[in-house]
């Protein structure tokens, strides 16, 4: 058995950040993490001998956490590409655009402008903090993305684009997300511009070296168990007791650092309020993949293009440049999960290069090397890349997401005030968790 001063469930960067600042305090801080690595839904694998982020991705303007701990750890940033003309593939053709929307035909330029502009002023009246609290919370909670879009009368190329943005960020269709939810989100990393552009925006600029170094150079500073798959959390007015693969650990204070979802797997003693229960069971994760193509040139890029793509064909629907500096090219896909995941590898290979082929042409078929990663399959801790919070949650149980029960506290994306579902809003949780852990510790 170990006793410490605190007990951090999770290694990502929510754990990770949270155990760093009260290291920095002067406690004595164990993480406990289930997976046989730290960094959470950030996981840096290799392709050609390329390290390629199979989880979170990019970084933006105002992700001021992040970065800032980036740099503390020596853990450059690069722009994301995204000179020439974007290309969208639609309704059978493709086509060029250039900005965050295409501008299809005037008519879905025109319903698309409407129902951004419409959203926007809606979600003025929503509370990031409480949003529970907000005048109209109870009517948007009840209804769907998709609920709402229908009501505004959004043309069907609105709906499909819509849909792609709904797949990216939440790994779920707006049929499944609540409109407050999507408010609250879209509203905490600083509207929709700032969440889907590139240029000034949440994909502006990647690590080259993957995401995960800042994790892996986090991990190195701090007292970080692998392979401890927490099972039970016993708690009393004196302290905690987590029960993992590895063994006990005792402490004055514990932050759980894993989605709500997860929390499921764990039996807490006593059991957590009725409300924290009902949390566990609304506010279920996403499911979202990524495929990678590794070519010996960026080849899009002798025609114009900027390998920025959108489609409404499957399974791709979403593409970035995130080609190295050594010459060779690389697309990254994101793809719809509902209809790749279940598939041979060898026909997910085969689907995702026609899908980049669809886009940039014959010469996508022929990779040099090619990878993809399916988040809803992993064995543990499986989803991603955020909560997708259906209707109903947020009204009900939303006002209990980070709520400390005694000395339990909470940290993950999904508990975070601004960039709420990015690795932004990871560690601005970790570092509120640990004040709340700190504050507790003072006083008791």
């Amino acid at each position: 058995m170990t006793a410490t001063d605190v007990v951090v469930v999770g290694a990502g960067f929510a754990g990770l950040a949270a155990a760093r600042e009260l290291t920095k305090q002067g406690y004595d801080v164990v993480v406990l993490e289930g997976r046989d690595r730290v960094g959470g839904r950030s996981y840096t694998g290799t392709v050609s001998g390329l390290p390629l982020d199979l989880g979170g991705t990019f970084v933006g303007p105002t992700q001021d956490a992040v970065l800032a701990l980036a740099a503390e750890l020596g853990c450059p940033t690069t722009p994301t590409y995204h000179h020439g003309k974007n290309l969208i593939n639609w309704r059978g053709k493709v086509r060029s655009y250039s900005g965050t929307i295409p501008s299809l035909s005037l008519p879905s330029l025109l319903n698309i402008g409407r129902i951004r502009w419409q959203f926007a002023r809606v979600a003025r009246g929503i509370s990031v903090s409480e949003p529970w609290t907000s005048t109209r919370a109870t009517e948007l909670d009840a209804i769907t993305l998709e609920d709402w879009l229908r009501s505004k009368r959004a043309s069907s190329s609105t709906l499909d684009l819509m849909a792609i943005m709904a797949r990216v960020t939440w790994g779920a269709e707006p049929s499944q997300v609540s409109m407050l939810h999507a408010l609250r989100y879209v509203k905490a990393a600083g509207g929709l511009d700032r969440m889907l552009d590139v240029t000034g925006g949440a994909q502006q600029d990647r690590f080259a070296a993957g995401t995960q170094q800042i994790a892996v150079k986090m991990a190195e500073q701090l007292n970080v168990v692998l392979g401890a798959k927490v099972s039970a959390i016993h708690h009393d007015d004196a302290g905690v007791s987590v029960t993992s693969t590895t063994g006990t650990v005792t402490a004055r204070a514990a932050i759980v650092a894993i989605p709500p979802q997860h929390r499921a797997g764990i039996i807490f003693g006593p059991a957590l309020p009725p409300e924290h229960q009902q949390l566990i069971r609304q506010w279920p994760q996403g499911s979202l993949s990524k495929a990678y193509a590794v070519y010996d040139t960026p080849f899009w890029r002798a025609a114009g293009c900027s390998g920025e793509a959108l489609s409404d064909t499957g399974p791709v629907f979403i593409t970035f440049d995130v080609s190295p500096d050594d010459g060779r090219g690389v697309l990254l896909g994101f793809v719809d999960a509902r209809e790749f995941d279940g598939l041979p590898e060898t026909e997910r290979r085969q689907r995702a290069l026609a899908g980049f082929a669809a886009l940039f042409g014959d010469a996508a078929l022929n990779p040099v090397d090619y990878l993809d990663f399916r988040w809803g399959t992993e064995p543990f801790a499986p989803g991603g890349p955020t909560a997708a919070v259906p209707p109903g949650s947020w009204t009900a149980v939303g006002a209990w997401v980070r709520r400390p029960v005694g000395r339990i506290f909470w940290a993950g994306t999904e508990t975070a005030d601004e960039w709420t579902g990015f690795l932004d809003g990871a560690v601005r949780s970790g570092l509120r968790a640990a004040g709340e852990a700190a504050e507790q510790l003072v006083t008791s």
